[in-house]
């Protein structure tokens, strides 16, 4: 049955997808991220449904009478030189074969990633986008809090197998990436039980997140926590929330799940946490050793034994920075880096830009929530293998529509409209209180 239904949405949805390219876009977001034919057990699960999609969208872009162009930012630029130094490094990889199967995975991605920054142009495309995302995700937020509060926290939740997000680590990144998201979209919600249903959901994805016993999540969704908390206005409310929430939370898992917790503060006692530091010091060696990296797939017993203080101790990089330093360099780290710079300026200019502007609250609001889940991400994938994950790349998609949206509003303010919005708040406040509120959801 779930086949059936999962196969009848997406046939259901190609005379959209080839009539406007940004359902298809939207849809490659849904496929990819939920991954809903591995809920399948029978002939969904193999299907090449992201295939179908992505051809029916390319197929749409190029017949589309949209303006559907390549939007030239810096974020975009700097993903783009990410993507083309890839392509100078995957062909002096150290073991070409495995390389060039991870390359043409990754390039999907990176190719409809550049489509969904071309069809995703406005407001409505943007929020659409966030309820893919939260939707896809949230799915497995609300379903394993719903098993860790059944289990007593004793078991393990985990993310659908043979994806992204299957390793239990990544599941928990995802859900604290999630929450944020969710409260973006809570306050946009008309009835009352709505925005009780996404407070439930936000509820659950947390538990579910500890329930996964990832120390990296635990790490996230407390630096996640603390930056809302630095960005909120009302920080009274928030200290007195987090001190009411978290204990009860903490308390509700079981003795082993503070047991595995603990062995944070004793990482040199865990073979997982000294392998990492093994994998991170090879990385290091090996971008010392050559000057594009090792190439996609360098996780191999002869790196190793050629670059890592322990030879034995063989694991992938676990971590998104030591991930790109390993497989594309120096120059492959700092264009990450650089990538994750310019989409975090953006988001703060989106903030500065749209206080003072009620048609753009929203726009401020988003942006703000972003911040705290690019934050989470930045953590958390210190210590997690996601460098190629796709839904921190679909965020840029709508970092950059969202700022552009921005944009557009303020250069079509009258002359008097822009000398208003440069004087003081309180003067503005004054002069047109009911037009000019002095921030946008409750967010700096």
């Amino acid at each position: 049955m779930r086949d059936i239904l999962i196969t009848l949405l997406v046939f259901a949805s190609l005379p959209f997808i080839l009539q406007r390219p940004v359902f298809g876009g939207l849809m490659w977001v849904w496929i990819s991220v939920m991954n809903p034919h591995t809920q399948g057990w029978g002939f969904a699960t193999t299907f090449p449904f992201a295939y179908i999609i992505a051809i029916a969208t390319l197929i749409s872009l190029l017949k589309s009478r949209e303006k559907n162009t390549f939007p030239l930012t810096p974020v975009s630029v700097a993903l783009l030189l990410f993507v083309i130094w890839m392509n100078l490094t995957t062909p002096f990889a150290m073991y070409p074969n495995s390389a060039w199967i991870q390359y043409t995975k990754v390039m999907k991605i990176m190719l409809m990633t550049f489509v969904l920054m071309m069809v995703i142009r406005n407001q409505e495309d943007v929020r659409r986008l966030i309820w893919v995302l939260v939707i896809s995700l949230g799915f497995y937020g609300v379903k394993g809090g719903i098993f860790t509060i059944r289990s007593g926290g004793t078991d393990r939740v985990w993310g659908p197998y043979g994806t992204f997000i299957g390793d239990n680590n990544a599941l928990a990144l995802a859900l604290i990436m999630t929450i944020p998201l969710m409260y973006f979209l809570m306050q946009g919600l008309p009835k009352r039980w709505m925005r009780n249903a996404m407070l439930v959901s936000m509820a659950l994805s947390a538990l579910a997140a500890l329930g996964s016993y990832s120390r990296g999540g635990l790490l996230a969704i407390v630096a996640m926590l603390l930056f809302m908390w630095l960005k909120s206005r009302h920080k009274m409310v928030g200290a007195a929330l987090l001190v009411l929430l978290v204990p009860l939370a903490l308390m509700f898992m079981p003795e082993q799940w503070s047991e595995r917790m603990d062995t944070i503060a004793n990482y040199e006692a865990d073979q997982s946490a000294m392998g990492r530091l093994n994998a991170w010091q090879m990385a290091i060696n090996l971008a010392r050793a050559r000057f594009s990296g090792g190439g996609f797939a360098v996780y191999e017993p002869l790196t190793f034994a050629l670059y890592a203080p322990d030879p034995n101790a063989i694991h992938a990089a676990h971590s998104i920075y030591f991930a790109a330093l390993a497989e594309h360099g120096f120059i492959g780290l700092v264009l990450y880096l650089m990538l994750g710079l310019l989409t975090w300026r953006s988001t703060k200019w989106i903030v500065r830009n749209s206080r003072g502007h009620k048609e753009l609250q929203w726009a401020g609001s988003l942006a703000a929530m972003i911040q705290a889940s690019l934050i989470g991400f930045a953590v958390g994938g210190a210590f997690l293998s996601l460098l190629y994950w796709d839904v921190p790349y679909y965020l840029l998609a709508a970092v950059i529509a969202t700022r552009a949206e921005v944009q557009a509003h303020l250069a079509a303010l009258t002359p008097e409209a822009r000398r208003q919005r440069h004087r003081p708040l309180h003067a503005r406040a004054k002069l047109e209180p009911a037009q000019n509120p002095p921030g946008g959801a409750g967010f700096k």
